[in-house]
């Protein structure tokens, strides 16, 4: 059985520190600060997120769920991705979970153990264990360079 995310004081800690560190550029692999506009308050929101390359394109997935970034993005359809002083508009497009399904095969071996645990599958499950998935629990987005 998968794990269920709950945001804890050690999380908070953990995601403020890699705010900091991108902010100041410091590479964390394919770490990025996603800035997304609010839903409802239209006013930027930013979080540190894991993109995902696989075939030549990018995507960005949510190990929790129907996050609020997740929500916010399927809303604005655009972001912008930052480290340092580079940034990035980026449009999103999400994904149907068979497409997610591929990717998350194809990748999953990478992610940390701790991310991992958000998942009930394994790099040796069959694809259709991960497209439920996909659907049920882990949307993803394509990312592409956003026009102008």
């Amino acid at each position: 059985m998968t794990k269920t995310h709950r945001i804890g004081p050690g999380f908070r800690i953990a995601n403020a520190v890699m705010t900091a560190l991108l902010r100041r550029g410091v590479k964390a692999g394919s770490n990025v600060l996603l800035t997304v506009p609010g839903r409802k308050s239209g006013q930027p929101r930013t979080t540190p997120v894991t993109i995902l390359e696989w075939n030549g394109e990018r995507y960005l997935q949510s190990p929790f769920g129907d996050v609020d970034w997740v929500r916010n993005l399927r809303a604005a359809g655009r972001a912008t991705l930052t480290r340092g002083r580079r940034t990035e508009p980026v449009a999103a497009v999400e994904v149907s979970p068979a497409e997610a399904a591929q990717v998350y095969k194809a990748t999953i071996a990478s992610y940390p153990a701790l991310i991992k645990g958000y998942f009930d599958v394994t790099p040796e499950s069959p694809l259709a264990d991960f497209e439920r998935e996909a659907a049920l629990r882990h949307p993803m987005f394509r990312l592409v360079a956003a026009d102008g």
